[in-house]
């Protein structure tokens, strides 16, 4: 009992570590995603810290079930290297009994992957992509900030303000740049104002400006100044959010619309505390070390076997939306691959001193013939 706490203990230690190294890897590279999509004008500066959040809530799933593998394999694996293993085999414990305290470990990191791949998750994708529709359908003058160029979501014109008043209704000095039926329009203006109609059109009015136009490579261009311009911006702020996409889907909901895209979805949703419970598992006989072939060749096979895992995972996915495969059949189809792989593994380690038979190997033969 002793040595079983001392083995939860040791795990927990190792896992706090790893996830620590997990998460700092995705937060940062989900920051620098989103800073990037900022700066080229595709999301709003304000809601970053916000988006970075809620993507790393997204991804906490896989790096919690990464971290329990990855854990219990370094763990287990130190305790081979250090012979600590052969004091555990010499009180007649065998590799099965590491299943206990392995699971008691993992029992509370299986329960906050569920909570999280089927409510919480879903919510941040939901935030997601509600703030960057929201930002997509803001006028195109909101979405400018100063010293910065932004096209707008027609792809026709592009805007550039040198600063914003704190209400963010009026900008000063002003550039558009403009395309229509071929010709190109430059706009200069000192400052501006948006203006919004009773029928609920907006136009940007532009103040003590002038307008360049003409066709690029002729060299006629005409000059008009003006005292107030009136551009209309085409998108309207107030328009619906169009329908969600199914990673952003509540679990409830995916249950009632039972389409190809809502089964797929939470197959994979059901699919992760599986894949928690059986790559803790399958991380113990894996973690066998064998002096001869090095330190780092189990994680190198737990990569493997982590990526092969996911990626049969979104197969089966992939065919469950495509109608390929039945949804009664995808559900279990990889997990029961590696649950046999799992117990084929443990066979060997506990029963087996090899995985061929003395009598049947061929090397055995030659032996005998010489």
């Amino acid at each position: 009992m002793i040595f079983k706490r001392a083995i939860v203990s040791e795990l927990s230690n190792t896992a706090g570590a790893v996830f620590t190294v997990l998460f700092s890897i995705i937060f940062s590279v989900g920051l620098v995603r989103i800073l990037g999509e900022a700066a080229g004008g595709r999301v709003d500066n304000a809601a970053v810290f916000q988006l970075v959040a809620l993507a790393a809530l997204t991804n906490l799933p896989t790096v919690l079930t990464l971290t329990l593998f990855v854990a219990v394999l370094i763990t287990l694996s130190r305790s081979f290297r250090d012979s600590e293993m052969v004091v555990w085999f010499s009180t007649g414990q065998s590799l099965l009994d590491w299943i206990s305290p392995v699971l008691r470990f993992a029992t509370p990191i299986i329960v906050l992957v569920t909570l999280l791949a089927l409510g919480v998750s879903p919510w941040a994708e939901r935030q997601i992509a509600e703030s960057r529709k929201r930002y997509e359908q803001r006028d195109d003058v909101s979405k400018v900030a100063p010293g910065r160029f932004i096209e707008s979501s027609s792809a026709d014109r592009v805007f550039f303000v040198e600063s914003v008043d704190l209400d963010g209704a009026r900008v000063r000095n002003v550039f558009v740049s403009n395309r229509s039926q071929g010709r190109e329009g430059v706009i200069v203006a000192a400052q501006g104002v948006i203006e919004v109609r009773d029928n609920g059109d907006r136009y940007l009015v532009l103040e003590s400006g002038r307008r360049y136009e003409g066709v690029p490579g002729e060299a006629e261009y005409r000059m008009t100044e003006f005292d107030r311009y009136r551009l209309r911006i085409d998108t309207r702020p107030d328009e619906p959010i169009s329908e969600q996409a199914a990673r952003a889907k509540t679990t409830g909901r995916l249950l009632e619309e039972n389409t190809p895209y809502a089964r797929a979805e939470f197959l994979i949703r059901i699919s992760q505390p599986i894949v928690a419970v059986l790559l803790a598992l399958l991380a113990v006989p894996l973690a066998y070390l064998n002096p001869r072939v090095g330190r780092s060749f189990n994680l190198i096979l737990a990569v493997l076997a982590f990526l092969l895992y996911n990626n049969g995972l979104s197969i089966t996915k992939a065919w469950v939306q495509q109608g390929r495969l039945p949804f009664s059949v995808g559900v279990w189809l990889v997990h029961f691959v590696v649950l046999v792989v799992v117990a084929l593994m443990f066979t060997r380690r506990v029963y087996m001193q090899r995985w061929i038979p003395r009598w049947a190997d061929p090397r055995s033969w030659k032996r005998r013939v010489a």
